[in-house]
């Protein structure tokens, strides 16, 4: 089974301090045992790098980088994507909702993966499977 892997949850496994850390890191050990693949996008490690250079530093950002990226298979979004997110963004007209997550979701349903590993509560929203 395919997962979409989102920054909440990427962000949750490097933080410590983050309330999902414990889950997140448990999680992140099933997925990789499970040997299934496991799906995101640039924009999400777009998001995912500025988020823990910001907060965690330079050095979490090369560990990411180096540990948690090479066993991702990223999926780059090209313009028609990027215009269908931002059609979908504008439309939903929520400040919470961003570009990004309309991304993700659009990509989820084009390659038809109905799950996400993700403690954003919109995926859930969405009809997504966050377990």
């Amino acid at each position: 089974m395919t997962t979409f892997i989102d920054t909440s949850a990427l962000y949750a496994v490097l933080c410590g301090n983050d309330p999902n850390h414990e889950d997140a890191q448990r999680k992140w050990i099933t997925l990789l045992d499970q040997d299934e693949p496991l799906v995101s996008t640039n924009y999400v490690l777009v998001e995912t790098i500025k988020l823990i250079q910001h907060r965690l530093g330079m050095q979490v950002v090369r560990d990411f980088q180096d540990d948690a990226v090479p066993l991702l298979q990223i999926i780059w979004v090209d313009d028609a994507q990027h215009q269908a997110a931002v059609t979908a963004f504008l439309m939903m007209g929520r400040r919470q909702l961003s570009l990004v997550d309309c991304s993700s979701f659009f990509t989820m349903r084009n390659l038809d993966i109905r799950t996400a590993f993700a403690y954003d509560p919109h995926f859930i929203e969405q009809g997504f499977v966050c377990p």
